[in-house]
């Protein structure tokens, strides 16, 4: 039986191993060392989600889509360099990702693309000098700008509302307060 629960473990880590890559489990840091170095990828490939280990060195990267390596929740090891990265606004999310994930990754990337930041470390670049991309704001940021948008405006609406209630309600005591005091005086005033 312990037989078979290892083979299942072992066909599960291999079944979550991508196909041009090699995998090796790490035994007790129950995770994987996915080696994908030297393969000539231009695209990073779908990873398991217990990648400790990332070896994407000597390809022929040149970005990362925003999102890719968001599920590598527990890398402790990241290899990214000898890749011709391209560093415009695109590059950003990679930045931005290893910047939280690895200090060293992000200070052994330099840049291939465009000329004036050519074989500049991506750590050194600024936004300016990354250039701005054309394209809008990604959907999951637009709906959070929009819910935003539609709390803050019902909110102000509340608030409107509420200082007219209030304002009426003061008119209204008023208004009542007034009528007790003039018929008082009045039937004070007949007798």
């Amino acid at each position: 039986a312990g037989f078979a629960i290892y083979l299942l473990f072992c066909t599960t880590q291999t079944e979550a191993c991508p196909p041009s890559c090699s995998c090796k489990a790490l035994g007790e840091r129950k995770g994987l060392q996915i080696d994908c170095s030297s393969r000539k990828l231009k695209e990073v490939p779908a990873l398991p989600v217990n990648t400790k280990r990332l070896y994407l060195q000597n390809n022929s990267l040149s970005t990362v889509p925003p999102g890719a390596l968001d599920s590598l929740l527990s890398v402790e090891e990241v290899k990214l360099f000898d890749n011709p990265w391209n560093c415009d606004c695109h590059i950003l999310y990679l930045k931005l990702w290893l910047e939280d994930v690895s200090e060293a990754a992000l200070a052994n990337i330099r840049c291939a693309t465009p000329a004036p930041v050519r074989m500049k470390p991506l750590k050194q670049l600024t936004g300016n000098e990354l250039g701005t991309c054309k394209r809008s704001l990604p959907i999951k940021c637009l709906d959070f700008f929009w819910k935003d948008l539609i709390l803050i405006a019902i909110a102000i609406v509340t608030f409107i509302l509420v200082a007219w209630a209030l304002k009426f309600s003061k008119k209204v005591v008023y208004q009542i307060n007034l009528r007790r005091y003039t018929t008082r005086g009045l039937l004070l005033w007949r007798h």
